[in-house]
């Protein structure tokens, strides 16, 4: 590959931000004139688009949980090690020597382990994917036959 610019790196990652390729190459530092065909020219550089290629796809793999991951969330919820936040109001009232009332409100945060249902499902989705229970479903195949007369020739 190709050894890209410092100039061409921050086009890249600018590129990524939006998609502009005529943005990103203002952005990187290239000149407003000429941007638009200094962005097309870079895009169609083979060692600049696999790096962007390569850079979508760090991103998208960022962005989106694999199996692993999902199957280790099962497991924290299952077990209840993965605490749900659930956040309270709460109101304080003070009274002064006037007889006056002033109140404050303030947010408190407690987390609480998940629920029966969720860990059930937890569970089930856990099931599924070892496929530790099928449902059993007896299947009849009928397969017609047909037997063909054929006269002899004698």
């Amino acid at each position: 590959m190709a050894k890209m610019t410092e100039k061409q790196k921050r086009f890249c990652e600018e590129y990524l931000i939006d998609l502009n390729a005529t943005q990103a190459a203002i952005r990187a530092g290239y000149s407003n004139k000429t941007a638009r065909q200094t962005a097309s020219e870079n895009l169609s550089k083979p060692y600049i688009k696999e790096y962007i290629d390569k850079r979508l796809e760090e991103i998208q793999n960022e962005k989106v949980a694999d199996q692993q991951e999902v199957l280790q969330y099962y497991t924290r919820v299952l077990r209840g090690e993965e605490l749900e936040e659930h956040a309270f109001t709460i109101t304080d009232k003070e009274f002064d020597d006037d007889g006056g009332m002033s109140m404050t409100e303030r947010i408190e945060t407690i987390k609480l382990e998940p629920k029966i249902r969720d860990r059930n499902k937890a569970a089930e989705m856990l099931g599924k994917r070892y496929v530790m229970w099928t449902d059993k479903q007896q299947v009849e195949n009928i397969t017609p036959t047909f037997i063909e007369d054929v006269p002899n020739e004698d």
